[in-house]
Formats: C-alpha cells, sequence, structure tokens
C-alpha cells in the first residue's frame, strides 16, 4: 500500500464510524507501540487510550480515509478537544468534560491513531494540521497534548514543546508515561 502519491480525504467522524474508529484504534495500539513499548506496557495503555464519545459529539474528530481499487479505507483517526481533558478514552479515570474557554484556556490535540500500514505516509500531520487549524478558527490561541512515547517524535516535529511528563505505576508495577506537550497558535 506504500505510494508517495497517495491522496487522503477528511471527514467529521459520525456515530455510525464508532466500530471502525475502534477496530482502528486497537490495531494501532498494539502494533504501532510496539516497537516503543513492552507487551505489559501496552497491556497499560490500554487502561487509559480509546474513544472519546465528547469528541464525535462536538463534531471535532477527524476520519482520515484513502480509496484504492473503489474501495475506501480508514487509514487514521484523531481530532481536537474543547473540554478540558486532556487524554484518554471515555474510560478514563480523571475526566473533565467542561468546555474550555479559549480566551484563557489550550483546545487539545486527542485520540491520535493510524493504522499500521499506512504510518509516515503522512496520516498523522494531517490530522494535526486539521485540528489546529479547527482550534484556531473556533478562537483559541494555543494547544496542548498528552502524548505517548510513540506519538512524541511526531509532536516535536510539529513543533510541540514538552512542559510535564508524567508517570504512573500501576498495580502491577508497570510504568505508564504520558508527556503533556504545548504549541503556541499564534494570534487569532
Amino acid at each position: 500500500m506504500r505510494n508517495k502519491q497517495l491522496q487522503f480525504t477528511h471527514r467529521i467522524a459520525k456515530v455510525s464510524d464508532v466500530s471502525a474508529i475502534t477496530g482502528l484504534m486497537k490495531l494501532a495500539i498494539e502494533e504501532n507501540m510496539k516497537h516503543f513499548l513492552s507487551s505489559a506496557e501496552i497491556e497499560t495503555v490500554k487502561k487509559s487510550m480509546g474513544l472519546d464519545m465528547t469528541l464525535i459529539e462536538d463534531g471535532t474528530y477527524f476520519l482520515i480515509e484513502s480509496v484504492s481499487g473503489g474501495v475506501t479505507h480508514l487509514v487514521g483517526c484523531g481530532g481536537w478537544g474543547k473540554r478540558k481533558t486532556l487524554y484518554g478514552g471515555d474510560h478514563t479515570t480523571g475526566r473533565n468534560d467542561e468546555f474550555c474557554d479559549p480566551r484563557v484556556d489550550s483546545a487539545r490535540i486527542r485520540a491520535m491513531y493510524t493504522h499500521p500500514d499506512w504510518t509516515r505516509q503522512g496520516v498523522g500531520s494531517l490530522l494535526i494540521a486539521l485540528g489546529e487549524e479547527a482550534a484556531q478558527d473556533a478562537g483559541f490561541r494555543s494547544i496542548e497534548l498528552g502524548a505517548t512515547v510513540a506519538g512524541e517524535p511526531l509532536y516535536l516535529a510539529h513543533g510541540y514543546v514538552e512542559y510535564a511528563r508524567d508517570r504512573h505505576e500501576t498495580d502491577d508495577g508497570t510504568d505508564s508515561v504520558v508527556i503533556k506537550m504545548r504549541k503556541d497558535l499564534g494570534d487569532v
């Protein structure tokens, strides 16, 4: 499937896309992280990563698709958030679903996943650009995210700067790391 002349389309996710999104998330977590994390660490991150339905309800979650042979392939998903929750799925503890105030709060880049067959093809960069543009259009002047170690290089390449690194030890002794990063979007 590697082709330098790929053309992607994007659209806002709908509730009817949830099954396809969760399937892509599961595959991306299991495959894309194994070069960065042990099997035990991958099982740990599954406890906090996943679908956040508020992103779909708010219309801030994008699907990236490619058409090949008349078949549409879901190759990536991700978006931006206007709520205070920085990362995680519906099942993640410590959520805060209050809306951010664009005058004082940062928007969030949220829940980015790329199909393992489509990594390093520009999917993540497209998702970041879509999220940043939408957040800027909504009046936000900065944007934050909670990165995994697998996602950190992409975000660094797009100008995000680490401001905190949270480590949590799980009950089984496995470390879980969330890298908190921020980027100025400029004056809106």
